[in-house]
């Protein structure tokens, strides 16, 4: 049972750092543009950051809270790297799809 909880429990912190990573992404207008071919308005752009800081700090309270603040720190810290990866690397794969679709290399 602990180890079930242990496993969710990281799933849970990578997921939240997921989301708020990516939030985080299409609040940029740069990414927008790649996305969707076009900026989004600036209520949608407010909004994406803003939940992005939140799911990033639920990530933090969540290890805190269940990890303690010494490991908590170091589990999120990790979780949000890897988060961080993701979401960099499937801008990039879109991106190399779109231009692979254009014609060009």
């Amino acid at each position: 049972m602990i180890g079930q909880v242990f496993w969710l429990t990281h799933a849970v912190l990578l997921l939240l750092a997921l989301v708020g990573f990516a939030c985080l992404a299409l609040s940029m207008i740069r990414h927008q543009e790649d996305l969707f071919g076009h900026a989004l308005n600036a209520l949608l752009t407010r909004g994406l950051r803003a939940a992005g800081w939140l799911f990033l700090l639920l990530a933090l309270w969540l290890a805190a809270a269940s990890m303690g603040w010494s490991f908590g720190l170091t589990v999120y810290s990790g979780h949000t790297s890897a988060a961080a990866g993701l979401v960099f690397i499937a801008l990039l794969v879109k991106s190399h799809i779109r231009e692979r679709k254009r014609g060009r290399r």
